[in-house]
C-alpha cells in the first residue's frame, strides 16, 4: 500500500526505501519541523478527512532486494523439495495486484474493451468440464464393493443393491456437484467487481506463484493448506488461483457455516462438504459415507484438480485452533497417497492477511448461525456501504514453498521417544513437590478426532496431526505483518497512555525494521506518513486524535472494550517476536525472587543468570503456554526451542555473556590437565570418539545488558504475552470463588448464542469431541469466566484480557494441568475442581506460579 497523492507537508514525506534506514535523528528533525507549524488550525480535521480520503495504490516494495523472502519449506523434513522448487532469482520478481484487471489482461483492445474488461476477462478463463465425475466415482472399487455387498455396510447385510446405489448417489450429492462453467464465470465477474470496491489491492508475490506453477508441472495434484482469517478466504483464494492459470480450485467448506441454499450454490462453484454420516463409526451408514468421500477425493486428486483445505477453525469460533474438519480432509489426501491412488501430492501452505478482516465484528462472540444467501447478500451490501473508499483495506495472499507429501511421510520423524501430559510435567513443580522437569515432551492435543480419522491407523493419525501442525507453522511464518498489527502493538504495549504523532513515526519505523530483521515480511510500502494516515483511519473507532498547541497530534487509544480489538490485531505480530517474548518473561520469572519488580534496571543487571536456570525457566513457560499459540514444529524438540530462545535474547542484545567469578576463565588452558585417554591412538582404532572424553563444561552465565534501549525493549517483549498470562492469572483467581459450572438452560442458551455450542435435532445442545466445540459444562464455566474477565477489566482497565478465546485457553490449560477435572454424566462430562486444587493454598501457588512471568 502506498499513497499516490501529496500528504500535505514536504517534511513529513519519508521515502519508502528509507523507512527502515532512516536514523532516529531524522525522525527527531521531522518532529521539530512539524511542531513549527503551530499556526495551522484545524489540523486534526484535515488529518481525518482530507488526509485519509486520498487515493492509495500499490508501489514497489520499499525494501527492494533486501525484502525477506519468506515461505521456504522445512529443510530437515523435505530437503529435496527445499532445493528443487526454489531458485534465488525468483526473490526479485516482485508483487502483482491480482484484482487489477485492465485492457492488457484481455485479447482485445479498444475503448469498449476498457469498459468491459472485467467481463471479457472472466469469459477467457479456462474452466475444464467435469460432467463425468459422478460416474467415475460410482465405478470406484471401494464404492462397487459396498454396492455389491463385498464390503461391510453394503448390500450383503440385507440391503437391496439398488437402494444402496441410491444412497451412494444421495451422499455424493451432499458432498459435491459438477462445477457449472457459466455460473463460475458470472460469479468471478461479480466477485472481481466486489473485491475492487472493498479492497485497495490484493498483493501476490510473483516468485511464490512461480514456485507453485513449477510444482504443478511435476504432474502431482496441488493441495493448498490455508489459515482461516475470514469467511471470504474461501472465495478469494479460488479467484486468485483461477486468475493465475491454475484452474478451478475445489474448496472444502465447513457445512455448519452455510445454510442448505448456500451449500447448493457453493457446490456448483466447486465446493466440497463432508456428509454428517461420515462421523459415525458403528453404523453401516458411516461406512458407506466414508467410502464415498474417499472415492470422491481419490477421483479429484487423480484428475489433477487443486484442492483447498482450511487448517484453522472458522473465524469467530471459540475452540481449538486446528480444525478437526481440516485434519479430516488432509487425512483423506494422505490415505489416497499411501494406498497408491496417486504417486504423490504437492502440499502448499497458504495464508491470507488483511489490514482489517472485512467480516470481523468488534465483538467476536456473535451468534453462530449458518450463513444463508440472504444473509450473505446483506453482508455484501453492508461491506459496500461501510467499507467505502476511505476504509478500503489491503490484502496479501501468501503461497509458501510447495513440498512433497511422499517425501515428508518418508522423512518425518519425532525428536522424542515418550511424551507426558501437562499434569505430569508441571503440577508437581507448581505445588512445590518437585524441582526437576522431566526430560520429555508435552502431550497436548485439543483438536478432536473425527470418524474418518479414527478409521485410519494410529500411526497415520499421528502423521496427520504432525503434518497439520507443521504446515500451519509454515503458513503463519510466511504471513506478512500488516500495518494495523504494528500500530495496534505500539498503541497497546508501548504507548497506551498516548503518543505524539511525530514520535509514532519513529516507533513505527523501528518496529517495522525489527520485524523484518527477524525474517518476517510486512504487507505495506510507501511514504511513512501516508502509511500512518491510512492505518489510523482504519483504527479510528478505537483511536482518538487530540490537537495540541505545538502543532503536533496526540494519538490515544480509546479506553474500554476497543482495547480488546487492538489486542486481537497485535496477536498477528506475536509470531515474529514469540521467542524473545518467551525468553523475556522467563528472565522476569528468574528475577522475581531476587530483585524487587520496581527496582532500577541497573540493579537487575547485577544478577548473574546461569544457562541452566534460564533453560529451566523457559521450559516451564513453554509447558504452560498452549500449543495452539506456540505452534512448534514436530521435528523440533523443546530443548532445541529453549536454546533458540536463549540465542534470540543474545542476538537482540538483552543478554550478555559473563564469566562466573569463582570459576577458571575459559581462555586459560595452561592449567587444564589432559586426560590420558586423549593420547594418540592407532589409525584404525575407532572404538570411541575423542570428543566423548572431554569433561562437560561448566554452565555459562549471563547478565541483562545495560544499554539504554534495553529496559524499554525488555518491557515491550514481556507485555506481548501479558494478555494471555493475565487471563491465566485471573482464571486462577476465579478459582477462589468456588462456583461450580452453571449448566442451566439460561447458561446453555447464552453459550449457543455466543457460538460455543451448536444445536442439533430437537433443540439439544451438542458439542464435545465430535464437533470440536464445548460440552455444556465447559461452556457454562467458560461463560462464567468470561463474565469475570469482563468485570475485572471494568475495574482495572485490562480490557485486552477480556477475550473469550483467552478464557477458552485458560480452561483447557487448567484441565490439562489437573486443576479442573471431568466426570461423566448424561448431559456430557461435568467440569469441577480437582481435589488437589480445591485447597486454597494450592490455588494460591498456581496463581503465584503464573504471576512470576507477568510484567506489570
Amino acid at each position: 500500500m502506498a499513497g499516490s497523492g501529496s500528504c500535505g507537508e514536504r517534511e513529513a514525506e519519508v521515502a519508502g526505501s528509507q523507512i527502515l534506514q532512516a536514523p532516529m535523528d531524522t525522525m527527531l528533525g521531522t518532529r521539530l519541523q512539524t511542531q513549527q507549524r503551530s499556526s495551522q488550525s484545524g489540523r486534526e480535521i484535515s488529518l481525518w478527512s482530507s488526509g485519509f480520503g486520498m487515493k492509495l495504490e500499490s508501489v514497489t516494495p520499499f525494501l527492494g532486494k533486501y525484502r525477506p523472502f519468506v515461505g521456504r519449506c522445512c529443510q530437515g523434513c523435505t530437503p529435496k523439495s527445499w532445493e528443487s522448487l526454489f531458485h534465488r532469482s525468483i526473490m526479485d520478481l516482485g508483487f502483482c495486484n491480482v484484482i487489477l484487471v485492465k485492457e492488457e489482461n484481455t485479447r482485445f483492445r479498444g475503448w469498449l474493451v476498457r469498459r468491459l474488461c472485467y467481463f471479457l476477462w472472466s469469459l477467457e478463463q479456462h474452466i475444464p468440464s467435469c460432467q463425468d465425475t459422478p460416474q467415475k466415482i460410482m465405478e470406484n472399487t471401494g464404492v462397487q464393493n459396498i454396492i455389491s455387498g463385498r464390503a461391510p455396510g453394503g448390500a450383503g447385510e440385507g440391503q437391496v443393491p439398488d437402494l444402496v446405489k441410491k444412497e451412494v448417489q444421495r451422499i455424493l450429492g451432499h458432498i459435491q456437484a459438477p462445477p457449472r462453467p457459466f455460473l463460475l464465470r458470472l460469479f468471478n465477474w461479480a466477485l472481481l467487481r466486489f473485491l475492487n470496491c472493498v479492497f485497495l489491492n490484493v498483493q501476490l508475490h510473483k516468485g511464490q506463484m512461480k514456485m507453485v506453477h513449477k510444482a504443478a508441472q511435476s504432474g502431482s495434484p496441488l493441495v493448498l493448506l490455508s489459515t482461516h482469517k475470514s469467511l471470504l478466504d474461501g472465495l478469494l483464494l479460488p479467484f486468485v488461483l483461477l486468475s493465475q492459470g491454475l484452474g478451478v480450485l475445489r474448496v472444502a467448506w465447513d457445512p455448519h457455516t452455510c445454510s442448505p441454499a448456500l451449500r447448493a450454490l457453493l457446490k456448483k462453484l466447486g465446493g466440497l462438504f463432508l456428509p454428517p454420516e461420515a462421523n459415525s463409526l458403528d453404523s453401516s451408514e458411516g461406512v458407506l459415507a466414508r467410502a464415498v468421500v474417499c472415492a470422491a477425493i481419490e477421483q479429484l486428486l487423480a484428475s489433477g484438480q487443486p484442492l483447498l483445505i482450511f487448517l484453522e477453525e472458522p473465524p469467530g469460533a471459540q475452540g481449538p485452533r486446528l480444525s478437526a474438519l481440516g485434519q479430516t480432509w488432509l487425512g483423506l489426501v494422505v490415505q489416497a497417497v499411501q494406498v497408491g491412488i496417486i504417486p504423490d501430492a504437492m502440499l502448499v501452505p497458504v495464508a491470507t492477511t488483511y489490514d482489517l478482516v472485512p467480516d470481523a465484528s468488534c465483538d467476536t462472540c456473535h451468534a453462530s448461525v449458518p450463513l444463508g444467501l440472504w444473509t450473505g447478500a446483506l453482508a455484501v451490501l453492508r461491506s459496500l456501504r461501510g467499507w467505502g473508499c476511505s476504509r478500503r483495506v489491503c490484502v496479501r495472499v501468501h503461497l509458501a514453498q510447495p513440498f512433497s507429501l511422499q517425501e515428508y511421510t518418508i522423512n518425518s520423524r519425532s525428536c522424542w521417544g515418550s511424551r507426558q501430559t501437562l499434569e505430569q510435567l508441571l503440577q508437581p513443580i507448581v505445588l512445590g513437590q518437585c524441582t526437576v522437569i522431566p526430560d520429555t515432551e508435552k502431550e497436548q492435543e485439543w483438536t478432536p478426532l473425527t470418524g474418518p480419522l479414527l478409521a485410519l491407523k494410529e500411526e497415520d493419525q499421528l502423521l496427520v496431526r504432525r503434518l497439520s501442525r507443521h504446515v500451519l507453522n509454515a503458513s503463519v511464518a510466511s504471513s506478512a505483518v500488516m500495518s494495523t498489527a504494528i500500530m495496534a502493538t505500539l498503541l497497546l504495549f508501548k504507548h497506551q497512555k498516548g503518543v505524539f504523532l511525530s514520535e509514532l513515526l519513529g516507533d513505527f519505523s523501528w518496529l517495522t525494521e525489527e520485524t523484518l530483521l527477524r525474517g518476517f515480511d510486512v504487507g505495506f510500502s510507501g511514504p511513512l506518513r501516508c502509511l500512518l494516515q491510512h492505518t489510523l483511519s482504519l483504527l479510528q473507532a478505537h483511536v482518538a486524535l487530540l490537537h495540541v498547541h505545538q502543532g503536533d497530534l496526540l494519538v490515544v487509544p480509546r479506553p474500554g472494550p476497543g482495547l480488546t480489538h487492538l489486542a486481537r490485531l497485535s496477536a498477528e505480530l506475536l509470531p515474529a517476536f514469540l521467542s524473545e517474548a518467551v525468553g523475556a518473561c522467563a528472565v522476569r520469572g528468574l528475577l522475581v525472587g531476587r530483585v524487587p519488580p520496581e527496582g532500577p534496571w541497573e540493579l537487575q543487571g547485577i544478577e548473574l543468570l546461569s544457562q541452566n536456570e534460564l533453560h529451566r525457566q523457559i521450559l516451564l513457560l513453554l509447558h504452560l503456554l498452549p500449543q495452539d499459540l506456540l505452534l512448534p514444529q514436530p521435528c523440533q524438540s523443546s530443548y532445541c526451542y529453549c536454546q533458540e530462545v536463549l540465542d534470540r535474547l543474545i542476538q537482540c542484545g538483552l543478554l550478555v555473556a559473563e564469566e562466573n567469578p569463582g570459576s577458571q576463565p575459559a581462555c586459560d588452558t595452561v592449567r587444564q590437565r589432559l586426560s590420558a585417554k586423549l593420547l594418540w591412538k592407532l589409525s584404525g582404532d575407532f572404538t570411541d570418539s575423542d570428543s566423548d572424553d572431554f569433561e562437560e563444561a561448566e554452565g555459562r552465565y549471563f547478565r541483562l545488558s545495560q544499554q539504554s534501549r534495553c529496559p524499554d525493549f525488555f518491557l515491550f517483549l514481556c507485555r506481548l504475552l501479558s494478555p494471555l498470562l493475565k487471563a491465566f492469572a485471573q482464571a486462577a483467581t476465579f478459582l477462589h470463588q468456588g462456583r461450580l459450572p452453571d449448566t442451566g438452560e439460561a447458561c446453555i442458551s447464552l453459550a449457543i448464542h455466543r457460538g460455543w455450542l451448536r444445536v442439533q435435532g430437537m433443540g439439544s445442545a451438542c458439542g464435545g469431541p465430535s464437533s470440536g466445540l464445548l460440552w455444556p459444562a465447559e461452556s457454562g464455566y467458560l461463560e462464567q469466566l468470561f463474565q469475570f474477565l469482563q468485570a475485572t477489566a471494568q475495574e482495572d482497565g485490562f480490557f485486552e484480557c477480556a477475550d473469550p478465546n483467552l478464557a477458552f485457553n485458560a480452561i483447557w490449560t487448567f484441565r490439562d494441568l489437573g486443576v479442573l477435572q471431568q466426570t461423566p454424566s448424561p448431559a456430557g462430562p461435568m467440569l469441577h475442581l480437582s481435589p488437589t486444587f480445591a485447597i486454597r493454598e494450592n490455588q494460591e501457588k498456581l496463581e503465584q506460579f503464573i504471576q512470576q512471568f507477568i510484567c506489570s
